[in-house]
């Protein structure tokens, strides 16, 4: 038992040092403060094959909120043919408690998805693009120029409505049939959406094979066409890389991260595929770093357990694992 008492402290001394590293340290391009997109809630759960009941749905968001998280992506109105587990979208939308100065964006991949989430009372949507055309043919069955027509089709309906919208760029690392993706291409995609009117761009590592020397070189090719303030990025953690990753997106000035409570979720695609990254190692990371979250660590953790409780597995998270020992 004395060790074990023991233990706790070493890890508070740890965090110590560490802003007492990031004060000192030649990262002069670390931001004060980083936007967390929470995604568990869509992206997490998304694929998993037991329906998950839609008050679960529901605490977990609310559960998310308090925790203090300021973007939370509530869940995906998209045909529930194709992700019979968003197929509750508009109960979960209505149903969650909406926190002031938090925003819950919804994914909307087509015009019929975005009207259904403007009626259900989404203030803030979001449209999935990918730098793959192999990708782009097998998850949304049309080519890259052909889902830009869709998306036109939304930005418009947007723009009327006066609601923002997110973009997202899969593949940005690497793709399941097409392996490595050049970074132009990434570019590309991530100008055109950007200049379709998308105020931000989430570039995903979608089957997290990325590696900080990839991400450095697809990062400097991006912000030579969008601006830096409308970056963020979304890492999974297939091969362990994705604190690494955001790290150095966070060296270059990136200070909008996604991240999935528990590491929930995982591309289907990515053998292999370990869930994304978790918010609370992220969380642990920026505290330690002297980074402003603005959320609070054991709220989140308490999520996470949650919602590990409900799905009866085991957390992806690191920080989880460590404190639940303690």
């Amino acid at each position: 038992m004395a060790t074990m008492r023991k233990v706790v402290p070493r890890r508070l001394v740890g965090l110590a040092t560490l802003r007492a590293v990031s004060t000192s340290s030649p990262m002069g391009t670390l931001p004060k403060q980083v936007k967390i997109v929470e995604v568990g809630p869509r992206d997490g759960l998304q694929n998993e094959k037991n329906i998950v009941p839609t008050a679960v749905k529901i605490k977990l968001i609310d559960m998310l909120s308090e925790a203090g998280l300021p973007v939370i992506e509530a869940t995906s109105f998209v045909s529930p043919k194709w992700v019979p587990q968003m197929a509750d979208h508009t109960e979960v939308l209505k149903g969650i408690r909406k926190f002031p100065g938090r925003n819950y964006p919804v994914l909307t991949p087509n015009l019929k998805g975005f009207e259904s989430a403007v009626a259900a009372g989404a203030r803030e949507v979001s449209i999935f693009g990918a730098a793959s055309e192999l990708f782009t043919r097998k998850n949304v069955n049309c080519s890259i120029d052909a889902s830009f027509q869709r998306f036109d089709a939304i930005m418009q309906a947007a723009r009327a409505a006066a609601i923002p919208v997110r973009g997202y760029v899969s593949c940005a690392l690497g793709c399941p049939y097409e392996g490595k993706i050049s970074p132009a291409k990434v570019a590309e995609v991530s100008k055109k959406l950007y200049s379709m009117g998308c105020y931000e761009i989430s570039l995903g590592d979608t089957i997290g094979v990325g590696t900080p020397g990839a991400m450095k070189d697809m990062l400097s090719a991006v912000m030579r066409e969008v601006p830096l303030a409308a970056l963020a990025v979304h890492c999974h953690d297939t091969y362990g890389q994705a604190l690494a990753n955001t790290l150095m997106a966070l060296q270059m000035g990136v200070s909008v991260v996604d991240a999935s409570v528990a590491g929930l979720g995982g591309c289907p695609y990515a053998q292999g595929a370990s869930g994304n990254l978790a918010t609370e190692d992220l969380v642990y990371m920026l505290e330690g770093l002297g980074i402003h979250t603005g959320v609070n660590l054991q709220k989140l953790l308490e999520a996470g357990d949650f919602i590990c409780q409900a799905l009866n597995r085991k957390t992806g998270s690191k920080v989880a694992q460590a404190t639940c020992k303690l």
